[in-house]
């Protein structure tokens, strides 16, 4: 009867014709934009007839424990999506990849998962660490909590003195340098130490990262989805590593560098990735770039690969994964870390129109309307990355990058971004209220990536 009357309810329900979506949101401002914008029906929280649900990780386990998911519903995380985003299972996931290709023989594949410089988890390999450490003496090492977010309980050190009080085991503590951060004295006290990038790429003498996003929309088989936007964010100071005690030097987050005197709250010391990769082409050529973008996809292909047989696939779930990559003076990429909850507060204008169009595309690639083929190799301004195997697009002269073992991958991340021309294609077959026909890029990368 329930059933029924959801049925009926639904079928009242219109928005141009269409049975109107019913989506529940844990997030404000550009998320319930995005939704408004759609004409799409939100549900309280009492209500289990809705389509998607985009709820905060915190809410995932009561959202399973106490929902039977209809086959028409969606909800924004994997369950297990911590075996990605926790700094210590990522690191123990990828090593886990890397000692599988070793064993079977693919050494140059293997030589691939190294996207993360050396890195221990304390207080479990303490050991480990202190016979690392004392073999590179004068390294920077920076310690970070395994579950915590926003620069929150980072430092940098040269001194084993520091890390000390990890030794002790199945123990949670409060270092004494951090007693007076009332962050640091919450939660289990597991922290992640890495080898600390000393020779970042600089840009007016600034260090910076890059925050980019991913779509998982499947694990089994994996699927993966690049959003051609994203940006690049700088520290407010000049990099020296004479001052490892200044996270405004080091740490790029935005939560540490708006406290910085000349952080500027519109711009949010950001360039977009498009102006990012346009510098680098004048700076360095195209072939250089071309090959740093397809180490970058590496990035991505790897980290998701190194948890897929251990992801718990459902057909119910996709991810907007949040990336977090640093680029070295070699112009190799290095994986910081990974976000199940990349943040979707707004600096600006800029920021808010990215962020609009990143999730509106999210909800077309997950597409509870039923409006795509299933076949497209691009959708608004995601491009595919990954289906089972490497995607290979129709190449161009550069539409396509040769890298390790012949493989072929996209190197649209950066180029600019016709999301509305190319959402129109993709969804005027019968006035986009049913299947689409086959996206494919219909313009030249030599012209979108000028």
């Amino acid at each position: 009867m329930q059933a029924e009357a959801a049925e009926k309810r639904r079928s009242s329900d219109t928005c141009a014709g269409r049975p109107m979506v019913r989506f529940r949101c844990s997030f404000g401002h550009v998320m319930m934009d995005v939704f408004r914008s759609r004409g799409w029906k939100e549900v309280g929280p009492e209500d289990q007839d809705w389509d998607v649900n985009w709820c905060d990780v915190s809410q995932l386990k009561e959202q399973y424990d106490h929902t039977f998911l209809q086959d028409h519903q969606r909800i924004s995380h994997f369950r297990n999506h911590y075996e990605l985003s926790r700094k210590n299972m990522l690191m123990k996931n990828l090593r886990r990849l890397k000692r599988h290709m070793e064993k079977s023989g693919s050494r140059e594949e293997a030589e691939r998962c190294v996207i993360c410089p050396t890195s221990f988890e304390l207080p479990s390999e303490y050991h480990m660490f202190v016979e690392e450490f004392r073999h590179s003496p004068r390294a920077i090492w920076i310690m970070k909590p395994a579950g915590k977010s926003q620069g929150r309980g980072i430092f940098l050190t040269q001194r084993l003195k520091d890390v000390t009080e990890w030794k002790i085991k199945d123990k949670q503590f409060t270092p004494s340098f951090l007693a007076g951060d009332k962050d640091a004295a919450l939660g289990p006290e597991t922290y992640v130490v890495q080898r600390y990038i000393a020779n970042p790429y600089l840009i007016g003498g600034r260090k910076f990262d890059l925050r980019l996003y991913a779509l998982v929309s499947s694990f089994t088989p994996l699927k993966v989805w690049l959003y051609r936007e994203g940006f690049a964010r700088f520290s407010s100071a000049e990099f020296t590593t004479s001052q490892i005690e200044d996270n405004c030097i080091h740490l790029t987050n935005v939560a540490i560098q708006k406290h910085a005197l000349d952080y500027d709250p519109e711009r949010g010391s950001k360039w977009s990735m498009r102006r990012l990769r346009r510098f680098l082409r004048a700076r360095h050529g195209d072939a250089v770039v071309d090959t740093l973008i397809a180490n970058i996809n590496n990035v991505f292909i790897k980290a998701l690969q190194s948890v897929q047989k251990i992801m718990i696939n459902d057909k119910h779930c996709f991810e907007l994964y949040g990336f977090d990559i640093l680029i070295d003076s070699d112009l190799r990429p290095w994986l910081i870390e990974v976000n199940s909850s990349p943040s979707l507060a707004t600096t600006g204008q800029e920021d808010y129109r990215l962020k609009f169009a990143l999730l509106d595309d999210t909800l077309h690639v997950v597409d509870v309307e039923g409006r795509l083929t299933g076949r497209e190799l691009r959708v608004g301004g995601y491009d595919l990355l990954w289906n089972d195997g490497p995607v290979l697009p129709a190449c161009s002269a550069r539409s396509c990058h040769s890298s390790g073992g012949g493989e072929q991958r996209s190197v649209f991340l950066g180029c600019h971004n016709d999301r509305e021309q190319q959402l129109m294609e993709v969804l005027q077959s019968r006035g986009g209220k049913g299947r689409g026909r086959t996206a494919r890029p219909s313009t030249s990368v030599q012209h979108i990536c000028q």
